[in-house]
Parts: structure tokens; C-alpha cells; sequence
């Protein structure tokens, strides 16, 4: 198995292209290095794929040019699409970038996927796509053409750009709805880490909705066991499905009060939270709930780790991670 993992110095990308290489996959990492949050963090976790035997290069999905070039030197039998332009609020500022780098960089993973004969791709959908659903848990079965982000709008796009590859050129394709991932290495813009830091700093954290949400917390680990899992497992085309297509939800399957969240992370931390209320944001959900069924029934999935499990190791490693940081920086 040769895997091509896109986004590997992302938060979920590193620590699918880790896992991949201690299955003995020979794993090779593309990741643009975009500067939408700290590039030093990404540039840690490049050093630390590098240190595991396997090469990060850096390039840019949306070069059409570049994307033929990778593939046709690589000879992947698998690839791992996970870079995107994350982050919902900003898709309301900035929606260029998502166009660019979700629409458009899709569509040369694809097309390098086609010409290539790759055995499975398997990309990075977004629980965002259920937009403003209300019956909970999220079903792939439930309607998702009503997005209330741009963000989400681009996630749907690649299922639909998915599935017309699996149909026109029979490439087995799946994507995965991921729920509020978390965990050590996360990213800087989500909310573990915006907290941690505030709450650390003494600093207000802003609680949007009046503290009114409720979350599906996903553990890195659950989450790359999940990916695993799928990558080995490729879609057919059936009876049911004229496609070698699959969609599936990858989550704890628990909604978590927001407050909930916060009050674990202030009990590891030893103080109190300051908390700022304010309202719901432009493209914000209230609630996500994944059900599992589908990717369990396929894959056998099962999420392990509790919330207090997980943010305990989060916590861990952002003390020992800054901690490092500030002594070099000393």
C-alpha cells in the first residue's frame, strides 16, 4: 500500500499519515503550509512525520500543474485527502479561500485519482453539512442540501464531485462526515485550544449562543482508528448503489453541553473559566449528534474515549508542547 495523505501537517493528517506508517504502509505527505493559523505548529508536526520516515513535501492542491505531477511520479495505490480551508466563521469573511482550496483543490485530487487508477480515495467531508438539521442524530440519510455556511456548502460539493467520479470512472470514493474533532496537536482556531489558552492566561472565553450548545467531541484517536479502518474497506457498486460510493459519519456518537466541555477542561487546569456570553454566530449550529451506524455496520467502528479521557491528554500535551515552546524561545 502507497498512500498519498493531503493535509499532513494538519492536525488530523499527521496522525493519519503516523498510523498509516505503522500499519507499513509507505506513506509520502502533501500540505500547503497556509498561514490560516500558526505555521510553526504545522511545521512541528512536518518535522515529526519526518523523524516516523516519511517525507512532507509542500505544495499547493490548486496548481493543476503540480497536482498531475505528484500523481504521476507517486504511483499511490491509496490516497487520504484531509487538506481543506477549515473553519466555519472565517468562510463568512474570506469565501474565496474555500472555493480555492476545497472546490478547486478537490478537483485535481480527483483528477489525479482518475488517471492514476487509485484503488480508494477516501477525503474529509464535514458534520457542517447537516446545517441547520434538527432531528438528531445526524443520518447520512437525512436531507443535506440546505447549508448555512459557505464552509459547508464546499463539503457538500466534494461529496457530489465524489460521486460523479465513482459513477463516471468507477474510482471508489468515501467521504467522512467528521464531528468536532479534538485532541493532542490540535488545531489553534478550535475550541480546546482557543480555552485552554484563555482560560491558562486568565483571559475571557467567548461562549457563543449563551452557552447553549451541544457538541458530538470526537477524539483524534477514535477518529484516525475510523479513518484506518475505511481506507482498507473501498466501496463496490451494488444493486443498491450503481456507484463504488460510501458517505459515512465518524463520531462519539454523544452530544456534550458546551458548559460541560468547559468545566472538564477547568478541572484539569486547576481554575476557573471567565466567561463572556454572546449570541449565536453567523453559520454556527446549535447542536451535532452523530449516528454511527452506517460506518460501524461497514468497519466494525467504535469510538473508545471519553470526553475526560481524551481532554486530559489534550491538556497534557498543550502544557508539555508550549511549555517546550517558550523555553526555546527563552
Amino acid at each position: 500500500m502507497r498512500v498519498l495523505v493531503t493535509g499532513a501537517a494538519g492536525f488530523i493528517g499527521m496522525h493519519v499519515a503516523e498510523r498509516m506508517r505503522r500499519e507499513g504502509a509507505d506513506v509520502v505527505g502533501v500540505d500547503s503550509l497556509d498561514p490560516y493559523y500558526d505555521v510553526d505548529l504545522k511545521r512541528a508536526r512536518a518535522r515529526r512525520l519526518e523523524q516516523a520516515g516519511i517525507r512532507c513535501a509542500t505544495l499547493d492542491l490548486a496548481d493543476a500543474g503540480a497536482v498531475a505531477a505528484l500523481f504521476g511520479d507517486g504511483r499511490y495505490t491509496h490516497v487520504v485527502h484531509l487538506a481543506a480551508q477549515p473553519g466555519v466563521r472565517y468562510s463568512v469573511v474570506n469565501p474565496g479561500a474555500y472555493i480555492r482550496n476545497n472546490v478547486d483543490a478537490f478537483g485535481t485530487v480527483l483528477e489525479g485519482c482518475r488517471r492514476s487508477a487509485v484503488a480508494h480515495l477516501v477525503y474529509a467531508s464535514s458534520s457542517s453539512v447537516y446545517g441547520a438539521n434538527h432531528k438528531l442524530p445526524f443520518s447520512e440519510d437525512q436531507d443535506v442540501d440546505h447549508p448555512v455556511s459557505l464552509y459547508a456548502a464546499t463539503k457538500k460539493a466534494n461529496e457530489l464531485m465524489a460521486h460523479s467520479y465513482s459513477h463516471l470512472y468507477r474510482l471508489p470514493t468515501t467521504g467522512l462526515r467528521f464531528f468536532t474533532v479534538y485532541g493532542p496537536w490540535g488545531r489553534p482556531d478550535m475550541a480546546p485550544m482557543i480555552f485552554t489558552r484563555a482560560i491558562l492566561d486568565g483571559e475571557p472565553i467567548q461562549v457563543f449562543n449563551q452557552g447553549r450548545m451541544r457538541r458530538d467531541f470526537t477524539y483524534i484517536d477514535d477518529i484516525v482508528e475510523g479513518v484506518a479502518r475505511v481506507v482498507s474497506s473501498p466501496p463496490s457498486s451494488t444493486e443498491a448503489a450503481s456507484a463504488p460510493y460510501a458517505i459515512y459519519n465518524i463520531g462519539n456518537h454523544t452530544a456534550v453541553e458546551l458548559e460541560t466541555f468547559i468545566a472538564e477542561l477547568e478541572r484539569l487546569l486547576h481554575k476557573r473559566a471567565i466567561r463572556a456570553y454572546a449570541p449565536l454566530q453567523p453559520g454556527d449550529v446549535t447542536e451535532t449528534f452523530a449516528s454511527i451506524d452506517r460506518i460501524a455496520a461497514a468497519t466494525g467502528f467504535a469510538p473508545r474515549t471519553t470526553l475526560a479521557e481524551g481532554l486530559a491528554r489534550f491538556v497534557a500535551w498543550y502544557r508539555e508542547y508550549y511549555a517546550a515552546g517558550a523555553a526555546r524561545g527563552a
